[in-house]
């Protein structure tokens, strides 16, 4: 019996959208469609494949006016913000600039006797698993560099945006693409994981839940297939003495805040100096007081419901269990929360570290903000964390922006600046948020694997 996959919506809990999963037999068609296809999309110049990547990407942008609302339908981010296209031609561009050089041929010497290099080969057959949060963007870090680098995808697609991946390989094929290249697939868990373990696919990039990590990893266990993760994530921001206050309160909240706090690197903990605590809480509040939580597709909404009922369910948890243990909630319940899906985002001081509101993911809109002394007391909460995806400073001070981030944990170090992802660097987590690195040229060295030629030209 088939698997019906449902989006359910979060402005008003009907169904917005159902398809049909594959059965194992279909998902695995689909693979050996993709792998007998691969062999004449690597055979392709490379700026060919680029050409065709880039205009897949113009193609996806013509279709932004029908996107943005279908968003909102389906995972809550209000319109007023105009979708991902922004970012999602910024990251597939500049993985396109650079990937002459990121591919080149690596040389290590050659003369009348040897040539000697190291060329980069694509693996073949690429199953990207991609969340809903920001699900165009997290799915062009992988598509455009993989395709580029002349792997074929198949493309699974989170329930909760359940036709961004069918949107996707629309665009791509009406721009030439071919339709085995670049595939949607509809897969349920089991199925995903079968089609892992019995190495259908070449190499397995997985953003989501931590569970959802561990599901991927157990799936590969013995096939030695690689298999990239971005997992959960705490990410902390740290407030120092000599920061720009108003620049660090109005930046942190919002990227505490933004798109519901359903935000990879959002901003979860925020570490203030003591002589900027109170003056931090009291603007913060304010913007905070300032939102209008409502119905997304209405302009004037500044924050919308949160993807699913069940997420906003664990946020509120963890918001209650903080209050009962001591912990104080600045913002009064908005009029539109109604106990679902729309959630009243919250600041909380009085926290403390045995609160899971300070080390489980919330990922939704609550922050938790606590005073502290010196850069050393930050620097110890900020790694007292299973999760290590980024962190945010706040300080005039290059040189001791660097050296508290020498030793922070994480992938990635925001000086006066967070939630943001910049594809000249390579986007990595490490602890429970996972391993890998997506984008930059180590993005490239991730979907390929090395091949080394060592060529004797003469045996006298």
């Amino acid at each position: 019996m088939s698997e019906t996959l449902t989006c359910i919506s979060p402005i008003d809990g009907s169904v917005f959208a159902t398809r049909e999963a594959l059965d194992i037999g279909g998902a695995k068609a689909a693979a050996a469609r993709a792998r007998k296809a691969q062999v004449n999309w690597a055979a392709r110049s490379l700026d060919e494949r680029i050409r065709l990547v880039m205009a897949g990407v113009a193609a996806v942008g013509a279709m932004n006016d029908d996107v943005v609302p279908e968003l909102a339908r389906m995972m809550g981010r209000p319109v007023r913000y105009g979708g991902e296209f922004g970012g999602f031609e910024e990251r597939a561009s500049y993985m396109a600039k650079i990937a002459q050089e990121a591919l080149a041929d690596i040389i290590v010497g050659e003369d009348d006797t040897f040539t000697r290099y190291i060329r980069r080969l694509p693996h073949g057959v690429v199953l990207v698993v991609a969340p809903w949060n920001y699900p165009y963007m997290t799915a062009i870090n992988t598509v455009a560099p993989a395709l580029i680098a002349g792997n074929t995808v198949l493309l699974k697609h989170a329930t909760q945006t359940l036709l961004v991946g069918e949107r996707m390989a629309q665009a791509f094929h009406a721009a030439g693409v071919p339709e085995d290249v670049f595939q949607n697939v509809f897969l349920g868990h089991d199925t995903t994981s079968q089609l892992i373990a019995d190495r259908a696919v070449d190499f397995v990039n997985f953003t989501g839940s931590v569970g959802g990590g561990r599901a991927m990893e157990r799936a590969a266990a013995g096939t030695f297939m690689p298999v990239a993760t971005e997992l959960g994530g705490k990410d902390p921001g740290y407030v120092m003495d000599d920061a720009d206050l108003h620049a660090a309160v109005d930046t942190l909240i919002d990227g505490a805040m933004f798109n519901s706090g359903q935000c990879c690197c959002g901003i979860e903990r925020i570490y203030v100096h003591e002589s900027l605590f109170d003056a931090f809480v009291e603007k913060a509040v304010k913007i905070v007081e300032g939102y209008t939580l409502g119905d997304p597709l209405d302009a004037s909404t500044s924050i919308g419901p949160m993807a699913n009922v069940r997420f906003a369910r664990e946020v509120r948890d963890q918001i209650a269990e903080a209050v009962a243990a001591g912990a104080t909630a600045h913002i009064a319940q908005m009029a539109a929360d109604d106990g679902g899906a729309y959630l009243t985002p919250q600041i909380l001081t009085e926290v403390t570290h045995d609160m899971r509101v300070m080390r489980d993911e919330s990922f939704g809109p609550v922050v938790g903000i606590m005073k502290v002394s010196s850069d050393e007391e930050a620097i110890e909460l900020m790694n007292d964390s299973n999760f290590g995806l980024t962190a945010s400073l706040w300080t005039a001070d290059l040189n001791r922006a660097q050296a508290v981030g020498d030793r922070i944990e994480t992938g990635t170090v925001f000086m006066n600046r967070a939630d943001y992802l910049d594809p000249g660097l390579c986007w990595t987590g490490c602890k429970d948020t996972g391993r890998g690195g997506g984008l930059s040229v180590i993005g490239y060295h991730n979907l390929t694997r090395p091949k080394s030629y060592h060529l004797k030209k003469v045996t006298k």
